[in-house]
Formats: C-alpha cells, sequence, structure tokens
C-alpha cells in the first residue's frame, strides 16, 4: 500500500546524530560544529520545536538564540526510551532494539517497561543491542539520583561517569564545571521536570510555561558559565500534545479492534499490537476502516519497508508490533480492560508521527554558537 506519512523539515538533523557529531567536535572533525575543547550536551525531556515556538515569550534565551533552520527529528516512535537510546548510541531503534515505550520480548511473551523493565526483571540481558558512545572516550553524565543506577542508565551511558545531583540548577552548573576542568571530555545533562509537568498537567498549562521559564534561566546561565571553548547544544528527545480525557479512545472487553490482538504494547499514541498468528492482515484492515482518519495504521512489515524505525536488524523485527497505530488527531488510545486507569490521567503525550511529537530544537551555545 501507498504510505500518506508526514514529511520532516528539509533542514531537521537527525537526533541520532546528534552526540556523535559533538564528540566528533572533540577533535576538530565534526561537520555540524565547530571546534570545541569540552562538549555539552543538555537534553531538556518533552521540550518540543513547536512548544517552544508556541511560548517562546517565556523562554527568550531559547529563542533568541535559536537558528531558524536548527531543529532536529527525533526518531520513531517519539518516546523517550527510543529516542535517548538513540541520541546515545548514535544508532536507529531498529538497530539499538528500544522500539518503544512497552515492548514484547519475544522469547518470554512479556510485554516490557522499555524504562523500568530493567529492574523488574523484564529484560535479559544485552536487550539494548549498541554499544553506547559513551564507553567510546572520557564522558560524564549528570542527572536526577533515582536515575543512578538504573537498568536504562546503565544500558544508554554505560563507561561514562555518573553524577547524581537534585537541583536543576545545581546540575547545570555541574556539568559547567565538568566540562571546564576535563578537557577533550564529552558531559551529558538531563532535565526530565518538563516532561513530567507536561504529563500531569499539559504543555499548555501554567505550571509547565513556569517551568520552561525556570529551564530557559538554567540555560542562559549554563551558557554564561561554560568556557568560551565549551561546545552547548541544547535539544530535546521529542515534544508533546495535550489530549483531554473527552478526547481518549477506550478499548474495552468485547471491542471489535481488539479482536485477535493478544498483546498490546507501545503507549497511547503508538500502539504496538501483537496479533494472534495468521490475523495481522484482519486486525490492520479493521483497525484502518474504524481510525485511519486519525491515525495512521501500518503493518510491521510497512513499517520496516518505510523505513520508520531505521534499517531494522533480524533480532530487533519480532520485538515491533504485527501492527502499529499512531495517532495522527489529537487522540490517545487506551486499553480499559486493565486494572490501573492511572495512565488515563495523563494529559501530555507524545510518541506518533506528527511534527509537534518528533521535532525538537537544537540550540547551538558557547563554541558551537
Amino acid at each position: 500500500m501507498s504510505l500518506s506519512l508526514p514529511a520532516d523539515p528539509s533542514s531537521a538533523r537527525s537526533l541520532t546524530d546528534v552526540a556523535r557529531e559533538a564528540m566528533a567536535a572533540l577533535g576538530g572533525r565534526s561537520q555540524w560544529f565547530g571546534p570545541a575543547t569540552s562538549t555539552i550536551v543538555f537534553v531538556i525531556d518533552g521540550l518540543g520545536a513547536a512548544n517552544l515556538a508556541a511560548r517562546s515569550g517565556h523562554a527568550r534565551f531559547l529563542w533568541a538564540h535559536r537558528g531558524k533552520k536548527d531543529v532536529a527529528r527525533s526518531v520513531f516512535p517519539s518516546t523517550t526510551a527510543a529516542a535517548l537510546t538513540s541520541l546515545l548510541t548514535g544508532t536507529a531503534p531498529g538497530h539499538h532494539g528500544i522500539v518503544g515505550y512497552r515492548a514484547r520480548v519475544p522469547e518470554t511473551g512479556i510485554v516490557a517497561n522499555q524504562l523500568r523493565g530493567w529492574e523488574a526483571g523484564e529484560l535479559p540481558a544485552g536487550w539494548q543491542r549498541a554499544e553506547p558512545l559513551t564507553a567510546t572516550r572520557r564522558s560524564f553524565v549528570v542527572t536526577r539520583p533515582e536515575y543512578v543506577g538504573s537498568g536504562f542508565t546503565h544500558a544508554t551511558v554505560g563507561g561514562a561517569d555518573v553524577e547524581a545531583v537534585s537541583d536543576l540548577e545545581e546540575r547545570a552548573a555541574r556539568a559547567a564545571e565538568l566540562a571546564a576542568r576535563h578537557p577533550g571530555s564529552f558531559v551529558y545533562l538531563y532535565a526530565p521536570d518538563l516532561d513530567a509537568i507536561g504529563h500531569k498537567h499539559g504543555w499548555e498549562s501554567d505550571a509547565w510555561t513556569a517551568a520552561l521559564e525556570r529551564v530557559d534561566a538554567v540555560v542562559r546561565d549554563l551558557a554564561r558559565d561554560i568556557t568560551p571553548t565549551t561546545g552547548l547544544i541544547v535539544t530535546a528527545d521529542h515534544g508533546m500534545v495535550d489530549v483531554p480525557r473527552h478526547r481518549h479512545v477506550l478499548l474495552g472487553e468485547g471491542d471489535e479492534l481488539l479482536r485477535d490482538v493478544q498483546d498490546i504494547g507501545g503507549e497511547p499514541r503508538m500502539l504496538h499490537l501483537y496479533t494472534a498468528p495468521g490475523t495481522t492482515a484482519d486486525v490492520a484492515r479493521r483497525w484502518r476502516d474504524a481510525e485511519s482518519s486519525r491515525a495512521w495504521v501500518v503493518t510491521r512489515d510497512e513499517a520496516i519497508a518505510t523505513g520508520l524505525f531505521g534499517p531494522v536488524d533480524a533480532a530487533v523485527a519480532p520485538r515491533i508490533g504485527d501492527v502499529l497505530v499512531a495517532a495522527r488527531s489529537a487522540i490517545a488510545y487506551y486499553d480499559d480492560r486493565v486494572e490501573d486507569k492511572a495512565p488515563q490521567r495523563m494529559v501530555g503525550q507524545h510518541g506518533s508521527l506528527t511534527p509537534e511529537e518528533r521535532i525538537v530544537p537544537l540550540v547551538r551555545l558557547g563554541a558551537f554558537a
């Protein structure tokens, strides 16, 4: 079939290549950035380019220092687990194997959480299949204490020195200090605060706007504190759309769309549907008939042929749902049969193919300005 998928901006860089190019700049070999003695990649989780543009008056420093064409395209699915793994390994989800928020483990049949499933024992050793870029040179990670020592952290920034700092301002100051004290180093600075507030209250909320103002001030101070030869990139893993409760699509017991669907992975705006043997075509047809006006519905084979996950290794292909449902309207799909309804309280969401979710800022500061 012919798939009509959204086109990325022609000038958009690949988020997958950002950290690799930042490291290359340390030797003056980057095709994107000028030479630097140290580099910092600051990821502001959940800050899409469209979100920033809509609230530019509350992020005056970031807005003033953006290049008109400096944006990056995140991966598919546009979710933290997949995007951060791609950023930190320089490989696409089809290679590193983190193909969504939740995915079925072929060997066990468990639908595992790709961020927290490591601690729960849901994910086998070697599940993340690519070598972290941080294992290739002196690297530091400055993040919140709860992420230090986690399975996801180990899988994505192995080989780095990981430092725990609770306060965002102190976290940024520590990154600047490490970059100055260790010439030739790569520093990864992570801020999940905006994303958490967006999920709870929505990115259009006053709480999110206030958090953006704080983040903008942190970036301004960081740019002031770094040495002139330190390169600083500010980017994000994904953007966000608000989905009010009345826009939820609840899938209940006996729903025709669930017929022949054995497991549901992914997240509300990008479902992985794992079907009973021999039923994939029927499941895809039912979903297309019912939902094609507000979602992209593709089979695994179509997704691989289209390159949505990048080149897909044979070992990774079975992790991808037999049918994928990516919301294009401001809706979210929920399996209403599960007891835990807490996820239905989320307002801000992401994971799909829309520009609002996939296109993120790429702001160059310091030696990269």
